[in-house]
């Protein structure tokens, strides 16, 4: 008998030998690349050690990214202050502009942050601008931009308490319609609350998977409390959408796609709701033509603010843009 057991084991372990090998499933730790196992996916990130396969096919199918507790109170509180010493005109960065709530405008406060609703273009002031570069924004940038980054759209948002005519809404709006550069996949903002934030102060609202969509024309909506400055939304966007409205806490930070449909909601408390934010491109990035494209129209807006600071005819969106740009890191390649 053993002899005849001994070649039946002989003979299967020879038919295994025989058959093709069975995959091996890849480890889900080290540095290996997600890309490397499933190349076909990824369209919005690229390959990378910092996240990891679950949050790249979160990006991918839904346009944004939480991550949670990213920037430390420290440096919360030093953005805090110097928004702060710019509402009492302590300090005036060169280029910044100033924003007021329409229904503001005329308030009889005493200069402070309750008549300011949001500071941009702050890239000239060296504390706030220091958001854009810190390393723990910088390395999940890359993910999505590549290693040459380009900070091209900086704000410090302090939306108001509502004064009950709804214009601390923010309509929905994808935020590539005021950018005269491309290609849109390597663009990506970077979105820090600055506090608690949730749907009784306004916290963003996001529309998932909607950065797959193309750009769609905007322009102010007809609410009858007045909009802001700017805030064009998008023209006959159908309400019943999946809308997700993101809760986040101090320090927690977004990342999402220039073509996702996002706004935000008005403002109930009495508090002031403060998030700073970044938006980035890749610097391999290159300007457009916005003539006789739906983005005409905000060139045209841009173009008549920058007259009243003096710039000359000539000036174009890409011009406005190429002044606000920053390297932040690697080499300047087209932008």
């Amino acid at each position: 008998m053993q002899p005849t057991r001994a070649g039946e084991r002989l003979r299967i372990v020879l038919g295994h030998l025989g058959r093709p090998a069975a995959p091996v499933a890849c480890p889900t730790f080290g540095t290996v690349s997600p890309a490397s196992v499933h190349p076909r996916q990824f369209q919005y990130t690229l390959d990378n050690d910092v996240l990891t396969l679950e949050q790249r096919k979160f990006y991918e199918d839904n346009g944004f990214l939480v991550i949670k507790n990213l920037i430390s109170d420290a440096d919360i509180q030093r953005f805090r202050d110097e928004f702060e010493k710019i509402c009492r005109k302590e300090v005036k960065p060169p280029g910044i502009t100033i924003m007021r709530d329409v229904n503001i405008l005329k308030s009889e406060h005493t200069i402070s942050e309750k008549v300011i609703s949001k500071v941009q273009d702050f890239q000239e002031d060296e504390e706030l601008f220091r958001y854009c570069t810190l390393p723990e924004i910088l390395k999940y940038v890359e993910c999505f931009t590549g290693p040459n980054i380009m900070a091209m759209h900086t704000m410090l948002i302090n939306k108001p308490p509502d004064t009950g005519k709804k214009t601390s809404r923010h309509p929905l709006h994808q935020d590539l319609h005021y950018f005269p550069f491309r290609p849109s996949d390597r663009i990506v903002a970077a979105w820090t609350a600055m506090e608690h934030i949730d749907r009784n102060n306004g916290c963003l609202v996001v529309l998932p998977g909607t950065h797959k969509s193309s750009l769609k024309p905007h322009d102010y909506p007809q609410w009858e409390g007045g909009v802001n400055l700017m805030f064009h939304g998008i023209q006959d966007y159908e309400q019943e959408n999946n809308r997700v409205h993101l809760v986040m806490e101090k320090g927690d930070t977004v990342f999402f796609h220039p073509l996702l449909v996002h706004g935000s909601g008005r403002n109930r408390t009495q508090g002031f709701r403060k998030a700073i934010s970044c938006h980035y491109a890749s610097a391999n990035c290159h300007y457009i033509d916005v003539k006789g494209t739906t983005q005409e129209g905000i060139e045209k807006e841009v173009l008549k603010v920058a007259d009243k600071f003096g710039l000359t005819e000539d000036v174009s969106l890409k011009d406005i843009w190429k002044f606000r740009a920053r390297l932040v890191k690697g080499e300047r390649i087209n932008l």
